[in-house]
């Protein structure tokens, strides 16, 4: 099955001539000001006043104002996705001051709700206490895509480890677009595609391991947090990779015991701790028990 032609990203390499088409345009229209002020009141024949007068107020109040639609200015570390009339017509990933087809319009979904400043900000929260639970809050710009790193702060969440325990567990992803065709056409929404990928990557990678393990050659949780990033890392960028993101690096922020078993974990580790150093003693002394055998 052939993949969709807009899920192909078409960088579009445009020369940095919007300056001057931008000077251009407004001389042509102060241009066609004076042309249109002069049909008006000059004394000439009909016809070529007519003539004069249309063709001042058709570039004059129509088609230089249309013009300056196709203006475009990138900012480093930004896209733009532009559409035809509904069809994908290109992205502009490389800074500077454009032109292209006045008529397109730029499409980025994950700009939802606007903010004073101008650009766009999402957030989402839920309850805490509630299971595969997230909430982000990030800067993206009003239409352009941003292709710098990004953080996702994943709310801790509440997870069984591999024994059965319940863990509070909190990860922080770093992230960035590489791929804006892919990002805007093949999922609704590329933040929010992100957030429940991370959920769901977390639940399956953490479910591996346990909290803490007595051996120091079995991978755990506590013991062996970079191990279960790189796997973390690995889990996420397979599921994301659908939606055009790259994920640049995963780390656990917060892990724990839930509070209802946490204080008699906190008693486990103790009494295994006063076994083990009672064990040690006894075998520096050489004494292995009551009978002195």
């Amino acid at each position: 099955m052939n993949e969709p032609v807009y899920s192909k990203e078409k960088v579009l390499n445009r020369p940095s001539i919007g300056l001057t088409i931008l000077v251009v345009n407004v001389l042509l229209i102060l241009l066609s000001f004076a042309l249109f002020i002069f049909g008006m009141a000059a004394d000439i024949p009909g016809a070529i006043r007519a003539v004069v007068i249309t063709l001042g107020a058709l570039y004059g109040f129509i088609i230089g104002p249309i013009l300056f639609g196709g203006l475009k200015i990138i900012k480093p570390n930004e896209a733009l996705v532009l559409t035809l009339f509904g069809k994908y017509y290109g992205t502009l990933k490389k800074e500077g001051f454009f032109f292209v087809n006045p008529f397109v319009t730029a499409v980025n979904p994950a700009s939802s709700s606007e903010n004073s400043s101008g650009s766009y900000k999402l957030e989402g929260k839920t309850d805490a206490n509630k299971s595969g639970t997230t909430a982000y809050s990030i800067q993206i710009p009003k239409r352009k895509l941003s292709l710098k790193a990004m953080t996702l702060n994943n709310e801790k969440q509440k997870i069984n480890d591999s024994q059965g325990n319940p863990i509070i567990i909190g990860v922080v992803v770093i992230w960035k677009v590489v791929d804006t065709a892919k990002a805007v056409f093949d999922v609704d929404n590329y933040v929010d595609y992100l957030s429940i990928q991370c959920d769901s990557a977390l639940r399956n990678v953490v479910r591996l391991f346990p909290y803490d393990s007595d051996d120091d050659e079995k991978k755990s949780l506590r013991g062996s947090s970079r191990e279960v990033a790189e796997d973390l890392l690995k889990e996420l960028q397979g599921k994301v990779a659908v939606a055009g993101l790259e994920i640049l690096e995963a780390r656990i922020t917060h892990l724990s015991y839930a509070p209802e078993i946490a204080a008699a974990m906190l008693q486990r580790q103790q009494a295994s701790a006063i076994i083990a150093a009672r064990q040690k003693n006894c075998g520096r002394s050489g004494w292995n028990g009551p009978d002195g055998s």
